[in-house]
């Protein structure tokens, strides 16, 4: 699959996940945020309007739920890594996915705005 200029954008996605290397993390959760950018050809589903020729956005972010709220990770890393590979997938008109997994309240000591992984995935030939 060649890659595509167009992009879906899914941003902001907010979950309640117990993901994290700490106890605390896993005992009580938090809040994280998912920033997704799928590469799919729009260009049928533009011309026919029809669902059946594009990336059914709604089906991604019931995928992206489960994995963020049913499952657990140490590490944002890997997080990320199961959304990405996930999306490629399930999905398969998507060329490529980038997934940043942000961390609002990440137990560092310090004043920050967030931690975030950010990977990128390709779809093999």
């Amino acid at each position: 699959m060649k890659e595509s200029p167009d992009l879906i954008r899914l941003r902001g996605l907010a979950f309640f996940g117990f993901h994290g290397n700490n106890p605390a993390e896993a005992e009580f959760g938090q809040r994280f945020f998912v920033d997704l950018e799928l590469r799919t050809d729009v260009c049928e589903a533009g011309k026919s309007d029809n669902l059946e020729h594009a990336v059914d956005y709604s089906a991604v972010y019931l995928k992206v739920r489960h994995w963020m709220e049913q499952e657990r990770f140490h590490l944002l890393e890997a997080l990320a890594t199961r959304i990405a590979e996930g999306i490629l997938e399930d999905f398969a008109r998507v060329s490529s996915v980038v997934v940043e997994v942000r961390k609002p309240q990440a137990p560092l000591p310090g004043i920050f705005d967030e931690i975030s992984v950010s990977v990128e995935r390709c779809r093999q030939e």
